[in-house]
């Protein structure tokens, strides 16, 4: 259960908060949708909970449990897929942050695990005008460092849903959550201009967009141990005595 929900007692953010000038808060955002017949609908949760314990091994943050519903309405037309709306995201993540705020934890990164909440964007962008410290994490260029480093093959682009990314995380995080079959499930659809409108329904059958028979746990392992380095300019900049305001 401590790969998912975080085994700190008070007195242990107590004593890390009292190490460091200012404190940082990492709250994974999942979502329970389809992931194709060998992932399973938590697979975005996760994802975002192997990152934010990567960080954590590195990074003297406050470890977060994690948001597991968010905004998949493109997987609507599959059983299992739960969604909240983005206004109930928005919500959510704001109310943490204030809640965070009143402790004396003044900045938090949200790790988002599912490529569908676009909202998040907005928060960040939001708080940051208002002069609180929140950050986005992983960018689309730490994505691409990411998928450099590892030697996953599918692009961005391609590798956009229960792809090779998603299948070599789980491989090296959680091996036992995975099916037979991902092996035989690659699909491609790069063009998906119309996605918003038709949701993920009119691109696959499958559920899959992307090529899973290329994953393995040591490109997930690399995946993980890339974003933790890409954090690192992330913790400066929120801890840095002149980003935004003091809470």
């Amino acid at each position: 259960m401590s790969d998912l929900v975080p085994a700190d007692t008070t007195e242990d953010v107590r004593t890390r908060g009292a190490g460091v000038s200012r404190q940082v808060a990492v709250l994974p955002v999942g979502s329970f949708e389809q992931h194709g017949a060998f992932l399973p609908l938590a697979t975005d949760t996760l994802v975002a909970c192997a990152v934010a314990r990567e960080i954590a091994g590195a990074y003297p943050v406050h470890l977060l449990p994690p948001v597991t519903i968010s905004c998949s309405h493109e997987h609507a037309a599959w059983p299992g897929t739960v969604s909240i709306s983005s206004v109930t995201l928005h919500a959510v993540v704001r109310d943490i942050a204030a809640s965070l705020r009143r402790s004396g934890v003044d900045a938090l990164v949200v790790v988002n695990g599912h490529g569908g909440n676009y909202v998040l964007g907005n928060v960040v962008q939001e708080s940051s005008a208002r002069g609180e410290r929140m950050a986005l994490f992983p960018a689309p260029e730490d994505w691409e460092e990411a998928r450099e480093r590892a030697g996953v093959v599918t692009s961005l682009l391609t590798d956009m849903h229960a792809g090779e990314i998603e299948t070599s995380i789980l491989l090296h995080a959680h091996p036992e959550m995975l099916r037979p079959g991902y092996e035989t499930s690659d699909f491609v659809a790069d063009d998906r201009r119309h996605l918003l409108t038709l949701g993920m329904s009119g691109y696959t059958d499958s559920g899959v967009i992307g090529r899973p028979s290329l994953g393995s746990a040591e490109k997930g392992k690399e995946l993980l141990a890339s974003l933790a380095d890409s954090f690192g300019a992330y913790f400066s900049t929120l801890t840095s005595a002149d980003e935004g305001a003091d809470g």
